[in-house]
């Protein structure tokens, strides 16, 4: 019995991380008019055909999920923050950047069936992901929402 409880949890958990794995179409307007359509990998995520290397840092709670996607925590869902270096001067759609000025240093994931959103964050520093912290962020450059 332990056994099959202990390789339960193995596939759950393979199965919340390889979620937000693949390319996913962009749905919200910020999305569409910035970076388009991503992709992600294991360690490296494609934005308009760019792509950068990207480190996962550890797994979200749904308390910082809700904080930072606003997200019901009755749905469910996973999300990771990640690690990773897009130069300020990275255009993307429209000449857009993701942070302005600064370099985007995070990213944030969350996946709920067929759905992603993105959370991008500047500063040198892991973003704090708590309501307060969200709600006065000037490390926040944008969230967005893809769709598969």
């Amino acid at each position: 019995m332990f056994v099959g409880c202990f390789v339960g949890i193995v596939l759950v958990c393979a199965v919340a991380t390889a979620q937000e794995k693949g390319y996913w179409r962009a749905a919200s307007n910020t999305a569409r008019s910035i970076t388009g359509d991503v992709a992600l990998s294991a360690d490296r995520i494609s934005i308009n055909f760019s792509s950068f290397t990207m480190v996962k840092i550890r797994a979200l709670v749904p308390a910082e999920l809700g904080a930072v996607f606003d997200a019901d925590s009755s749905v469910g869902g996973s999300g990771n923050l990640y690690r990773l270096n897009v130069p300020a001067a990275k255009r993307f759609l429209h000449k857009n950047t993701l942070c302005g000025e600064d370099n985007t240093e995070w990213v944030a994931t969350y996946v709920t069936e067929r759905s992603l959103q993105l959370a991008f964050f500047s500063g040198m520093k892991p973003p704090a992901l708590t309501l307060d912290a969200i709600n006065s962020a000037t490390d926040l450059c944008g969230t967005f929402s893809y769709v598969r």
